[in-house]
């Protein structure tokens, strides 16, 4: 099959979604407000409150929750098979992902910019809050020790990707200053900022960069993580208009050339399909598809961590409630757009020129991954653009590092956020300090990355197979919280209660399934925190099933009244 007929249908589908289903539910369900006084105006501080154009802010929050999971999933869900991969993608980004993404900004902005697991306190009550926040915490310390597990091997493997990754910080710098002091226009300087990041892209394919060594008792891997994680903490403090912002903005500006790159190869070279629209051969023991592929792919398909991002940071900074669709929704269908390209860049001749050769590249479950994505973008782009495959792959590795690490920057402010909102909550002043925040959460990562994983800092990875059920757990709980507040406002609330019993049926079986796992390999561990999601969803849903029901009652007795 052509790659070009996948691909267009795909678009096709996605131009649906926002050009008629985000309309919708913005002005039916929703009924976005431009004249309501967003908290980034009503609590402006200039470091996390900050008014902001709705494309630089766009650029943010696409970054921020895009990280490398859009290509991660997607890269390793092929296995079995292509045709389940870009259903899930091109259904979940339309009416699952963005959805969420926009309900939970919108959500966070009628409660002054509170994380959804603070304002579920508002909306359900606060037991529900102390629960949610509980899982919002660890979706994030998942995050935050993965990516910067990712990030530290893209380094050693691809050390052309060191350059452009930290010469992009330098760029922001400079861009958020002239920026912020109007010295000049938002165009010009993407402009000047795309092209610079890509100078510096070629000048890394040219002279690549590693660390001649490590820091005493640790690898360069585990030195690398230290040091992002260094840098996240600084990042994180700095008010969000002087790196945030900026560097975000231009990733997100990198990605949409990136973006055209393969979308254009596919179009100009007409690659064929060769991996099979459904796997027959599938090596023992691998996973059923059914729940896993929906905790596989979870950013480009829907993500709970979107709904961290767009009520921690985001909604901080939205200019206008209208924004929220652009903001969310479509940020939310550029996610699905790197999925679906990640799809054939994994499935066709430029990964494997054979069915035989793609199954022997993918021998089983968890193979290929980011890996197959830039060999195989790499391979599309030098046949259909003529762009040599080195130079691409250091491009598409780039990529992969500042996705991962722009995430991380906002993984580690939304830690903060949550442990200042603690502090506040129980009353424990100290902790609401910034600086004693960000120590907190950056120790809790780093004590997850070394002393799970000893000094190769590789605990990250080790907890990650419970990163994608209690991530969509956490979107399930999101959706719940929005169908709530629909409720209560009177307003139809299909929109997300028929993708919040899907999302939270499928993660909580395949939670399930995983939890047998580590019993099984006696991986307490993880089975103790596994029981703890589990157990703690459960009670959030059981609140709000009681509340809905109550309000229904409410409702219906107003009705008969009148």
């Amino acid at each position: 099959m052509s790659a070009i007929t996948i691909l267009i249908l795909g678009l096709i589908g996605l131009c649906f979604g926002w050009f008629i289903y985000s309309k919708y539910v913005a002005i039916h369900i929703f009924k976005f407000d431009p004249d309501f006084k967003t908290p980034a105006h009503e609590l402006e501080d200039g470091v996390d409150y900050v008014p902001t154009n709705k494309y630089v802010l766009w650029g943010h929050h696409f970054t921020s929750v895009a990280g490398a999971a859009p290509i991660v999933g997607p890269a390793i869900a092929v296995y079995w098979g292509w045709v389940p991969a870009v259903l899930w993608v091109v259904f979940g980004s339309i009416f699952f992902a963005g959805v969420h993404d926009m309900g939970a900004l919108w959500a966070s902005v009628r409660h002054k910019g509170k994380s959804i697991g603070a304002l579920s306190e508002n909306v359900i009550g606060p037991r529900t809050r102390a629960l949610y926040m509980v899982v919002v915490f660890l979706v994030l310390l998942m995050v935050n020790s993965v990516f910067g597990v990712v990030i530290a091997n893209a380094f050693v493997s691809t050390p052309s990707a060191v350059l452009p990754a930290w010469s992009a910080i330098a760029v922001a710098l400079v861009i958020g200053q002239l920026l912020h002091r109007n010295m000049m226009k938002l165009g010009v300087l993407t402009a000047i900022g795309v092209a610079v990041l890509y100078v510096s892209i070629y000048a890394g394919s040219e002279i690549p960069l590693s660390l001649p060594s490590g820091l005493p008792g640790l690898g360069i891997p585990a030195t690398w993580i230290v040091i992002l994680f260094v840098y996240a903490a600084i990042a994180s403090m700095l008010p969000v208009w002087m790196l945030l912002q900026p560097r975000d903005f231009i990733n997100g500006m990198q990605l949409a050339v990136g973006l055209l790159l393969l979308y254009g190869a596919v179009l100009i070279s007409g690659p064929e399909i060769t991996a099979p629209a459904f796997n027959n051969q599938l090596a023992e023991g691998t996973p059923s598809l059914l729940p896993l592929l929906f905790v596989t792919i979870a950013c480009g398909a829907v993500s709970g961590f979107h709904g961290i991002v767009a009520s921690g940071t985001t909604s901080k900074q939205l200019d206008k409630e209208p924004d929220a669709r652009f903001v969310g929704y479509f940020a939310a269908l550029g996610e699905g757009s790197l999925a679906l390209i990640t799809i054939i860049a994994v499935t066709g001749v430029a990964l494997a020129a054979s069915p035989e050769a793609w199954h022997e590249t993918y021998s089983h479950f968890g193979a290929g991954s980011v890996g197959a994505f830039i060999t195989g973008g790499a391979n599309l782009i030098e046949n259909g653009w003529g762009i040599s495959a080195g130079l691409a792959s250091t491009l598409l590795a780039t990529m992969v590092a500042l996705f991962a690490g722009t995430t991380m920057d906002s993984g580690v402010r939304l830690q903060r956020y949550i442990i200042q909102e603690w502090g506040e909550i129980y009353n424990i002043k100290w902790i609401t300090n910034g600086v004693v925040a960000t120590g907190i959460a950056v120790g809790t990562c780093l004590v997850l990355a070394f002393g799970a994983g000893g000094t190769e800092g590789n605990g990250g990875m080790t907890i990650w197979p419970l990163f994608g059920s209690t991530n969509q757990i956490l979107a399930g709980m999101t959706l719940l919280v929005l169908s709530v507040m629909l409720i209560k406002k009177k307003r139809p609330a299909l929109v997300t209660l028929i993708p919040m019993v899907f999302v939270l049926c499928m993660s909580a079986l395949a939670s399930t399934i995983i939890f047998m796992q580590f019993l099984r390999a006696g991986n307490y561990l993880l089975m103790a925190i596994n029981a703890v999601v589990l157990i703690t969803s459960l009670l959030v849903v059981l609140e709000s099933l009681s509340v809905i029901s109550k309000e229904r009652a409410k409702q219906r007795a107003e009705n008969q009244s009148s």
